[in-house]
């Protein structure tokens, strides 16, 4: 149990060999999920967006490509990972669209109302207190901006709850809790969407 342990608690914050094992293994892993997710979102101007949480960087890739006139910051806790998310995004960044940082969601340094959308796949399980973090996601959108969060658990698959157990400062959230959340940190509208054969979750709101 201990290298098990060892590894799947990396999706926690990406460290050392193993950090770097499983931020190969997110990028390929999660991109299905991921790509369900984007279907989501409906057709927006975007200029500015965020991907917090960003682990190898995949999906700030997919930002960047699914909206071509955008801006695109990718933040994450993981020193790996932001190194990670640097090497993937590098012909963006060094064309001036892309920026990944190191960052904390209970602390967001990014400048209020400044985003069009932002995004946290597979992450939100390891944020400090959901009210809390959200209400900084929701101070740097701008009125009537987005945030998306997608999910391969809705908090109730038994999946899921084994790893709850397993890795320490996991908490898998249902919908309701989410929504809950959202509400209370600001959001105006949310809805969300479940897989129909898979209990993955994908949550839109509305500043």
């Amino acid at each position: 149990m201990g290298l098990f342990k060892n590894y799947v608690s990396q999706t926690r914050k990406p460290e050392g060999f193993l950090g770097k094992m499983m931020l190969r293994g997110m990028n390929l892993g999660h991109a299905k999920m991921a790509d369900w997710g984007f279907s989501h979102l409906p057709k927006i101007s975007v200029s500015a967006a965020a991907d917090l949480g960003c682990g190898g960087g995949r999906n700030a890739g997919e930002l960047l490509k699914r909206f071509p006139d955008a801006h695109v910051t990718a933040i994450d806790y993981s020193d790996l990972s932001v190194a990670k998310a640097r090497d993937y995004n590098r012909e963006m960044i060094a064309s001036g669209r892309c920026v990944v940082q190191q960052g904390d969601v209970s602390n967001l340094q990014l400048a209020a109302e400044s985003l069009d959308l932002a995004t946290a796949f597979e992450t939100i399980y390891f944020w400090p207190g959901l009210e809390k973090c959200f209400e900084q996601v929701a101070k740097v959108l701008k009125p009537g901006g987005l945030f998306m969060i997608c999910n391969e658990s809705d908090g109730t698959d038994a999946a899921s709850l084994k790893f709850e157990k397993i890795i320490d400062g996991m908490k898998n959230h249902t919908v309701d809790q989410i929504e809950e959340a959202l509400r209370a940190a600001g959001f105006s509208k949310v809805k969300s969407d479940h897989h129909p054969s898979k209990p993955w979750i994908t949550v839109l709101a509305k500043k």
